[in-house]
């Protein structure tokens, strides 16, 4: 037993030479000489160098959006706005659970809860001091709100001094079609929506310069066109740019063809922004589509 042992340890010891010739000259073209335990942790590192590399490659690169059941941008981007809807939600829910809680009480003859009795909440059990926070966050809200309102108006009057300085404008219709989501920026779309067949033209709303033709990841093929007036308009999700960086163009040239381009995209539509000194405003007002 132990001789064999020994046989085995110095077959490992034992020096081995790995040679390819030529077959018909007989000559060494290559040659790699190794023991038994070198050889085997040459074969060892290799695999790990080639494990190495297959897993950065598939973790860091797009390829790993090809593995069964990994999500691709689309989904993720779904995810999240899936979770901020239930986060929406799961608020509402315990703000109506509040205001039935307050109601049962009323009608039993106990007192309601009053939010702005908060001080004292910390002295009451867990599920009465979440109610007293749930109510405070209804007063943030109601707040918050009083704020948006405000701003909003304040947006509005702004907008009518804009819409004063680009009357008498006349504006091509960038693209025929159905208008899918109109501006609201008081819900954080400040720009409009048009739905159209995929490659249908998409034309300059007024003269300019293309300040911007390129591809984006998340708004696919782009382009920004500089007006006169402090006016830029913004096309995004085409198909195909039809100009370059630096073009000159004239109101009804062609710039673009409508598509679905970017992750943002999900379906064949063109993106339609209008600013007048560095705020968006309502093409809508302006253009018919």
């Amino acid at each position: 037993m132990a001789k064999n042992k020994k046989e085995k340890r110095n077959r490992l010891r034992n020096k081995f030479r790995f040679s390819i010739f030529n077959d018909t000259t007989h000559e060494e073209l290559f040659v790699i000489r190794s023991n038994g335990i070198m050889m085997i942790t040459s074969i060892l590192m290799i695999i790990i160098v080639l494990i190495s590399s297959i897993t950065l490659l598939i973790s860091y690169t797009p390829l790993r959006e090809y593995i069964p059941g990994y999500p691709d941008a689309r989904t993720r981007a779904a995810i999240v706005r899936n979770a901020i809807k239930a986060d929406s939600l799961e608020q509402t829910i315990k703000m109506w659970d509040f205001h039935l809680n307050n109601i049962q009480k009323i009608i039993s003859g106990e007192e309601a809860l009053i939010p702005a009795d908060l001080a004292s909440a910390e002295s009451l059990p867990d599920s009465i001091s979440n109610e007293y926070s749930d109510s405070a966050n209804s007063i943030s809200d109601s707040l918050l709100r009083e704020e948006v309102i405000r701003q909003e108006r304040m947006n509005s009057s702004l907008s009518d001094i804009r819409i004063e300085q680009i009357e008498g404008l006349h504006f091509f219709t960038p693209v025929k079609g159905i208008v899918s989501n109109s501006f609201d920026y008081a819900n954080n779309h400040p720009y409009t929506d048009i739905a159209a067949p995929a490659n249908s033209v998409i034309s300059s709303v007024l003269d300019g310069t293309v300040i911007f033709s390129a591809w984006t990841e998340e708004t696919g093929y782009t382009i920004h066109i500089q007006h006169n007036n402090n006016l830029v308009s913004i096309y995004k999700h085409n198909s195909k740019l039809l100009k370059n960086t630096g073009d000159k163009v004239k109101a009804g040239n062609a710039i673009a063809l409508v598509g679905s381009t970017g992750e943002l995209s999900s379906g064949n539509h063109l993106h339609f922004e209008l600013w007048h000194k560095g705020e968006p405003i309502d093409p809508e007002r302006y253009i018919k589509f």
